[in-house]
């Protein structure tokens, strides 16, 4: 079936559904493969499930009209995609960076919502299946989108752009991430630049944190119809100073002649930059002061993204849903700013998908904890235990971190949970 007859059928079933277990009557559904599942069989169960119809790639497994049979089921999901963003007439904001994209993303989100109707990507659906399916969740109701874009190899943030087809967007930041696909530092600075290259190639406004050297030498590359720069100097469109960070970070921002300070509910002294770019949005966009600090001091942070949980023996700031080595940095230093009464401890798990240099940072981060004031360290996994020394606690996995946290749990302490998310650091939340 061309595509054509596919969207005006999406237009009727504006539901798509790729996972049998969360069918939603009249949905159409997507038989997706993987390397351990083949959508194609779990059609018929889609159907009986109330799907109204199923886009599969296999003919053996076409039962009846319901089911459309196409050349490469997720090629038609990002043609429909591409499809549907051109038919809709408002501005999407790109986002992609090594750290800080999702939590980005929810402060933008947070802030256009005071007066548009926006949608921002759940979750970190942020890839080639990812960004085609929150395009296709964008109503005709919407007046603005906000989508992340993620990358692990070179040339994906250019298809996604492709699909996305953003008219502005923002890079957070560059770092040490996915090092093995990216192959070098220099690498994820090209990969992350191909939001540069489409916003230059399509008339598009950049919104630049323009103290970032690197960033702005990237910038400097292209041509833009619009740049905004926003960050710490004075010489910026949007300007801020961090005001507090204990643990909840305070900010002063500037635009014009014009000051005020939002009161946030974010920790992570990082997070500055975060916060300035919404605030550079909101103020392009026509936001008022009140409505852009409305909007942020009202953002809670959840999923483990520079979240505080207070639990009866601690303070924990968790912060593992992902790590590198920029972000490991990062955290860190935040650590050793927070002024706090409670003694200090972090817990770091291994950083994975750092290549030929993961053991090179692993012992970097360790050197740099370490020299922490007051500060207890803890690591845990087999990337930090090939350092172990006596200066520290080293543990091989979560698991034996679990058990020695049940006998000698930390308590009154302020505590930094910094891992990538393959070391499921939630198990150990529970005894702390």
């Amino acid at each position: 079936m061309r595509l054509g007859k596919i969207y005006e059928l999406y237009k009727q079933h504006p539901k798509i559904s790729t996972d049998t277990r969360k069918i939603e009557n009249g949905s159409i559904f997507l038989a997706l493969k993987g390397d351990n599942f083949n959508g194609n069989a779990f059609a018929n169960q889609a159907i009986e499930s109330g799907a109204a119809y199923a886009i599969i790639d296999e003919p053996a497994y076409k039962k009846d009209q319901r089911y459309i049979v196409v050349d490469n089921v997720l090629a038609t999901l990002q043609e429909l995609a591409s499809f549907h963003r051109e038919q809709l007439n408002i501005p999407i904001i790109g986002i992609t960076g090594t750290n800080g994209k999702t939590t980005s993303k929810e402060l933008i989100h947070a802030v256009l919502a005071e007066k548009f109707k926006t949608f921002a990507t759940i979750g970190n659906l942020n890839n080639h299946i990812g960004v085609p399916l929150s395009i296709l969740s964008i109503n005709t109701e919407t007046e603005m989108a906000v989508i992340e874009m993620g990358a692990n190899h070179l040339h994906e943030i250019g298809f996604l752009c492709s699909i996305a087809k953003p008219d502005y967007g923002l890079i957070t930041n560059v770092g040490k991430a996915h090092l093995e696909g990216f192959g070098s530092y220099e690498g994820v600075k090209k990969a992350k630049s191909e939001l540069y290259r489409w916003l230059s190639a399509h008339n598009g406004v950049l919104f630049l944190q323009k103290d970032n050297s690197e960033l702005a030498e990237m910038a400097n590359a292209f041509s833009f119809k619009k740049i905004i720069n926003y960050g710490f100097s004075s010489d910026n469109d949007v300007y801020g100073k961090l005001e507090a960070n204990n643990p909840f970070l305070n900010l002063k921002w500037m635009h014009g002649n014009e000051s005020s300070v939002v009161e946030t509910r974010l920790t992570g002294a990082y997070n500055s930059e975060n916060l300035l770019a919404a605030i550079a949005i909101g103020t392009y966009f026509g936001l008022t002061r009140e409505e852009i600090n409305h909007g942020l001091e009202n953002y809670k942070p959840e999923n483990n993204r520079s979240q505080i949980l207070t639990t009866e023996n601690n303070t924990i700031i968790c912060d593992y849903y992902n790590a590198n080595a920029s972000s490991m940095k990062a955290a860190l230093e935040n650590m050793q700013s927070i002024k706090s009464t409670l003694k200090k401890t972090v817990i770091l798990g291994d950083m994975f998908e750092l290549g030929e240099e993961s053991a090179y940072e692993h012992k970097k981060l360790i050197e740099q904890a370490l020299h922490l004031e007051n500060t207890n360290c803890i690591f845990i996994g087999t990337a930090f235990y090939a350092h172990k020394s006596n200066k520290a606690l080293f543990l091989k996995t979560t698991e034996e971190a679990l058990e020695a946290f049940k006998i000698n749990p930390p308590k009154h302490q302020l505590i930094l949970l910094k891992a990538s998310r393959g070391m499921a650091f939630e198990k150990i939340v529970s005894v702390l």
